[in-house]
């Protein structure tokens, strides 16, 4: 039989909250984080907002030698992982140092620390080839960060799939507390929002241009135009189940089912691989589609995309056959942080008794959703899915619910 994993500490760093109380408090108050970018003029690029992560000063949370090693996604994640690490009562040099890992996602993060690093390159003459190899290499550092400050030196990862990436690295780290490391770090921190960064999403085709924050990201709406980006995400500390409750750890929930799968080549006429990654993380926790509480939406808010997953859960649910929320209407999607994102608000709901709501959004009836929008919903929530799509063709699904 295969041990359980829990969740028992979360750390956030939302554009709507700093915080896990903030940004739970700010979702459930249907509050945006969403707005003209202000790290830099927007002006000459046609997407001019985004989710950015307001009153955070790295230099209140992190030593100064830390500053000129890192960027802004990686400080971030540093200080997400402190709150995370205490909000879970570890004391990591309390604990051997191999029984910790740190499994992360990222995408489109590091951008910053990359847009930096080419400057310097090619002001020596180097040539593209050791300059995309540098800013590749950043990848790693984020991950390697939170192990080097943390003292952990058990198995470490990073996972690399866009949004799907988030729920990716969750599941790798249940694999590793399956096979014995007592605790993971994991989930993801994501920040584009630099030129450099910001260029390359807009080749994407995917983002909206509206001005207007309170419409400019409306997925499953007939004005449904692309998605507005975000920084931030979420970490979350997994463990054995019997070794934290042995501890007498609070336990959010369980990650109970996990899976994942990759879309056909575009043109093929084969039906995507989203219905599928759903069944697998369902049959993984051994959970009916009538068992499921709520689902959160990946929520592209591109019409195709949105068509897709809205048949895929049709499919599996009914038509209006679950509760379906996207609270990432106030955040934007975070790249990698956003799945971890919404785990976080998965986990709270269940504790809480509560759906949160989906903001801005006038469904369009033909998606036969049951939407939530508004207001938070009350509703006794033990099983959740996420759902998490990165451009590509991925596809990933979790199911958390309720401990016992």
């Amino acid at each position: 039989m295969t041990s359980s994993v829990v969740v028992t500490g979360l750390g956030v760093a939302s554009p709507n909250g700093l915080g896990t109380k903030d940004y739970w408090d700010a979702t459930l108050g249907g509050r945006s984080g969403i707005g003209r970018i202000s790290r830099f003029d927007p002006s000459q690029y046609p997407a001019k907002l985004a989710g950015e992560v307001s009153g955070f000063a790295a230099a209140e949370h992190l030593p100064s030698r830390l500053l000129p090693q890192t960027d802004r996604m990686t400080r971030l994640a540093l200080v997400a992982t402190d709150w995370a690490l205490a909000d879970a009562g570890v004391d990591p040099e309390q604990l051997p140092a191999y029984d910790m890992g740190v499994v992360t996602a990222s995408s489109a993060g590091g951008f910053e620390f990359g847009q930096g690093e080419l400057k310097k390159l090619w002001s020596m003459g180097a040539s593209h080839v050791s300059a995309y190899q540098s800013f590749a290499w950043f990848y790693a550092v984020n991950s390697g960060q939170i192990s080097i400050r943390n003292g952990m030196k058990g198995p470490s990862g990073v996972v690399v799939a866009d949004q799907a990436g988030g729920l990716d690295a969750i599941a790798q780290a249940r694999r590793l507390i399956r096979k014995g490391t007592p605790l993971i770090v994991s989930g993801g921190i994501d920040a584009t929002v630099c030129p450099w960064g910001w260029v390359a999403q807009l080749a994407g085709g995917r983002l909206s241009t509206s001005e207007q924050p309170e419409r400019a990201y409306v997925p499953f709406d007939a004005e449904a135009a692309g998605h507005v980006p975000g920084e931030g995400g979420a970490i979350l500390i997994l463990e054995d189940a019997a070794a934290a409750r042995a501890r007498g750890a609070r336990v959010y929930g369980e990650i109970a089912g996990y899976g994942s799968t990759f879309d056909p080549k575009p043109g093929s006429g084969r039906e995507s691989g989203l219905r599928r990654a759903i069944e697998l993380a369902l049959s993984d926790a051994q959970v009916t589609p009538s068992q499921v509480d709520v689902v959160f939406a990946d929520a592209a808010a591109v019409p195709e995309l949105d068509r897709i997953e809205a048949a895929a859960l049709n499919a599996v649910f009914g038509p209006r056959g679950v509760p379906v929320t996207a609270p990432k209407t106030m955040t934007g999607r975070l790249s990698s942080g956003g799945a971890p994102l919404d785990l976080a608000a998965a986990l709270l709901a269940i504790g809480d008794g509560v759906i949160p709501p989906t903001t801005n959004v006038a469904p369009d009836e033909g998606y036969e959703l049951d939407l939530v929008t508004g207001r938070p919903r009350p509703a006794a929530v033990r099983v959740a899915l996420v759902v998490a799509r990165g451009e590509g063709g991925f596809n990933s699904a979790v199911v958390v619910r309720a401990a016992d």
